[in-house]
């Protein structure tokens, strides 16, 4: 497998490229920065040129042209993965999909949905709105779905509604070779061999481009109810998500925010909430329903201390709370000017969430960091974002110490260096701690086997 660049078929492929594209073959360096862009702290890695494909049949040529001149592609939709999993260390040819953005075929009768990969969750949410179904996986940013297939994306609503695990039924994919497959029907279970989509899902463009999706819809709730409650520290936070867990309260989000992130919350949105530690949730049902679980949460969060509980079904005091969530890293981030944002996550069993919350806030004081933790408490989920100012090493050094011994932490409790983010090129290095030398290696084979030539998204993973 080839580590470094190859010039010479470099530009032979740019060559070919041009003459099959034309002008949506784009080498100016602002596209070239734009498409090597990350929304973290790894550093940019342009690549030699970006293809704007249009179809199926334009992936597999570009994807032939690369394969024939071992040349490395990199799939890229919207840009919005926070671990370098668009970097171009190699080089190469960017392949942006977002121009495949057609909701190809909708069937409420069966609750899915075939779309193109560039397609994003507002757009098919917005075009959904009149069928009475939604596609609940929210990332919070408005990624593209082939994306976040790639990366298992999931989000706030993971605790009701699953990942893109779960909510993809079948793909169709390009692989190295420049063959197409789809992985499977539209059948809701199957027995049928290999669990080709789920090999897929989560690979991180290593395997393949993804050029249409499968998905499986929900039915839009009747009736939607917010909830707050304050906390006089972390682990009252937290001890109260567990419960909500474990007493099988149906609630279909279940965000925690520590005190710096409300204080950060109120300073870019004014939101006016309390500077404590915060739990925000939502509820979904029929409105008998949600009236008796938002009395069980409220009663559960009193009895863990809770010194403000407060709820609402009305849409516009939800959307103003949840869009104040939504922007948090992005606002965050104008709070303080010429800082760049250390952004990484992982996930442990509930049961010891708490424990590594609370540890997580000691160690980022303790390194002297300016940051601050929100998460997807409900499947334990949390993340970490460290502003580090650029100019500085010892800061820098600090950061990615504290990123290091997280991932530690996470893992030691019998958790995930990344419950969504993925791999990419910033968690490589964890990833053999977690999984140990034998997934590595069986990961490795089926790399190989697939993109012997390993000319698909290189450098990431492994």
């Amino acid at each position: 497998m080839f580590m470094t660049r190859n010039e010479d078929g470099i530009t032979a492929a740019v060559g070919a490229l041009q003459a099959l594209l034309g002008k949506r073959l784009a080498t100016g360096l602002s596209h070239r920065e734009q498409h090597g862009h990350t929304t973290t702290w790894l550093e940019n890695q342009i690549p030699d040129a970006v293809a704007f494909a249009q179809s199926t049949a334009e992936v597999q040529e570009i994807v032939r042209i690369c394969a024939a001149h071992r040349v490395p592609v990199i799939p890229f939709g919207t840009g919005t993965s926070l671990e370098g999993h668009v970097n171009a260390p190699m080089g190469g040819i960017s392949v942006d999909v977002s121009g495949m953005d057609k909701v190809l075929s909708l069937r409420p009768e069966d609750m899915d949905v075939t779309v193109q990969p560039g397609v994003t969750r507002e757009q098919l949410n917005t075009e959904l709105r009149a069928t009475g179904l939604f596609f609940p996986v929210d990332p919070g940013a408005n990624a593209s779905l082939g994306g976040m297939a790639s990366t298992r994306a999931s989000g706030t609503t993971a605790v009701r509604y699953g990942t893109m695990r779960d909510r993809v039924l079948s793909l169709e994919a390009v692989l190295p070779s420049g063959e197409v497959v789809r992985t499977a029907s539209r059948a809701r279970k199957s027995s049928a061999g290999y669990d080709l989509t789920r090999l897929m899902v989560g690979a991180e463009g290593t395997l393949g481009i993804i050029t249409e999706l499968t998905l499986r819809l929900a039915p839009q709730p009747e009736a939607v109810s917010g909830a707050i409650a304050s906390f006089p520290g972390i682990d009252a936070a937290c001890q109260t998500a567990q419960e909500v867990i474990q007493l099988a309260l149906p609630v279909a989000r279940m965000e925690f925010l520590d005190e710096a992130a409300v204080g950060y919350v109120n300073r870019s949105h004014d939101v006016g909430l309390p500077d404590a530690p915060l739990l925000l949730l939502e509820f979904h049902g029929s409105p008998g329903s949600l009236a008796e679980q938002t009395e069980a949460f409220a009663e559960l969060a009193r009895d863990n201390g809770a010194t403000e509980v407060a709820w609402s079904t009305d849409p516009e005091e939800r959307s103003r709370l949840w869009r104040a969530r939504h922007d948090f890293y992005l606002a965050a981030l104008g709070l303080f000017p010429g800082r760049v944002g250390f952004s990484t996550d992982v996930c442990v069993p509930v049961s010891h969430l708490a424990e590594c919350v609370t540890a997580s806030r000691a160690r980022l004081d303790e390194l002297g960091l300016i940051g601050t933790n929100i998460g997807h408490v409900g499947d334990g989920n949390f993340h970490t974002l460290v502003f580090v100012d650029p100019q500085d090493p010892e800061n820098r050094a600090r950061a990615e110490e504290y990123v290091g011994w997280l991932n530690d932490l996470a893992i030691a409790h019998d958790g995930t260096c990344t419950g969504e983010h993925g791999i990419g090129q910033g968690k490589m290095k964890y990833l053999g701690k977690e999984l140990g030398d034998g997934a590595l290696a069986m990961m490795r084979a089926v790399k190989q086997g697939i993109d012997p030539l390993n000319i698909m998204n290189p450098g990431k993973i492994f």
